[in-house]
This record gives structure tokens, C-alpha cells and sequence, in this order.
């Protein structure tokens, strides 16, 4: 997601600051006063006061206004939030805290936890997928083989959930090997075909096709097809 775009959320309320702050500020570096502090600018700013005084704040904590004007020093060192001027429609000057800062420190790190969360996400799927190769093929895989899971995987971008697929389709008609595994995969990857669900039609008009070419003999020993698609 976009940073700028999840500023503009907080800024204008839809998403609620408190809990927000509540749950990342350790993250961003900040410790309990300091978080107090925030929160109460935030009150303040949201009942019409952009400036409170250190006096102001601290009569709400159990901190004097010297050790609050402290931290409210350290929060602008920190780069949690800024002073701006500004000028009235009567053209009388003020000033008032920006939290802009800090809502930019909030949204980068709401960003990294879902890169960090979407890369261990990855990393899961991919060693399950060499650990579900391993199984099928009754052992372990070459470097080479292994070579090949990476390609599709870094260069190709197939998507682990898609080379399961071909693997398991190619279990099915009784050809497994990396090579027709790759057929598979360039194959989807020509037709469009980007899901399990495409992959599954695919697959039926492959063996209709099939079908029509080659009539199956009548056997009573026959096993029925085992669609692992539909599973």
C-alpha cells in the first residue's frame, strides 16, 4: 500500500490513532511518556487546541511541565513531530504541532511489518514445496533440481501454489520429471493460465482432447481418473 495514501487515512480519521499508536510505538522507538505525551497533542488537536502548552499537558500526567517540555523537545529531535506557523483570516500569526511526522514513522513501519509478513509468508511456501517435491519424487532432490524450484520460483515468478500444481498434475499422468514439469509451467504461463481454477479447466480440455484422439480401451480393471483439482 501506498505511504502517502495511509497518511491521508489517518489524517483524516479512518483509521484510529490510539490504538495505533498503542500497538506500533515501541516499534517507531518511543517509550511510555513519550506516547502519553503524543496522545494527549492528539486529544488536544481534536477538541481545537493545535498548540498546548507544556503546563496544559502535563496537568493531565503525573510528570511536571519541565520534564513534559523535555519530552517535547525530544519528540521534535526524534522527528515525531513539528512545529508549523500559520496565519489566520484576521492575519494573526500561530503556531501548532504538525503530527504529519509521526503519521509518516507509523505508516512506513505498518509497511514493513506487511513486507516482513508477506516475505516469511514466502519463505514458508517455498520450503514446504521443495519438503512436498521430496515426498513425490521418494527423495531428496538434486542441486540441479533444486536449481530449477529457485528459476521457477526468481526468474520465471511463478507462484509456488501454481508449480504444485504442475507437479501434482504431472504425477497424474505419470510423467514425473522436472523437465515436463517445466512444459507444464511454460504452458499456463502461454495460456494465461495464473490459478488453480484456470489450471483445472485447462487440464479438462487437455484430456478431452485427449480423449477424442485416442478412444480409452474398455477395461474392468480400470481405475477412475483422480482429479486432484477438485480436492
Amino acid at each position: 500500500m501506498d505511504k502517502e495514501i495511509m497518511v491521508s487515512w489517518i489524517e483524516e480519521g479512518m483509521i484510529h490513532v490510539p490504538n495505533l499508536l498503542m500497538n506500533n510505538y515501541r516499534q517507531i522507538g518511543l517509550d511510555e511518556k513519550e506516547l502519553v505525551v503524543l496522545l494527549h497533542i492528539f486529544s488536544f488537536s481534536e477538541k481545537g487546541n493545535k498548540f498546548p502548552t507544556p503546563e496544559e499537558i502535563s496537568e493531565r500526567m503525573t510528570i511536571t511541565s519541565s520534564e513534559c517540555a523535555s519530552i517535547l523537545r525530544k519528540l521534535m529531535q526524534l522527528g515525531m513531530i513539528k512545529i508549523e506557523e500559520g496565519c489566520s483570516e484576521e492575519e494573526i500569526r500561530f503556531e501548532r504541532y504538525s503530527l504529519t511526522p509521526l503519521w509518516i514513522r507509523l505508516a512506513e513501519e505498518m509497511i514493513r511489518e506487511k513486507k516482513q509478513s508477506n516475505l516469511e509468508k514466502v519463505l514458508t511456501e517455498e520450503q514446504d514445496l521443495f519438503s512436498i517435491f521430496e515426498q513425490e519424487f521418494g527423495r531428496p532432490l538434486t542441486p540441479i533440481e533444486c536449481e530449477s524450484l529457485g528459476m521457477w520460483m526468481d526468474q520465471d515468478g511463478q507462484d509456488p501454489v501454481m508449480i504444485k500444481a504442475a507437479l501434482r498434475e504431472s504425477v497424474m499422468s505419470g510423467k514425473l520429471n522436472f523437465r515436463y514439469i517445466d512444459r507444464i509451467l511454460l504452458e499456463w504461463k502461454k495460456n494465461g493460465v495464473n490459478t488453480v481454477e484456470q489450471a483445472r479447466v485447462q487440464g479438462l480440455k487437455f484430456r478431452q482432447k485427449s480423449k477424442q484422439t485416442n478412444p480409452p480401451v474398455q477395461n474392468s480393471n480400470s481405475v477412475p481418473f483422480f482429479n486432484w483439482l477438485e480436492q
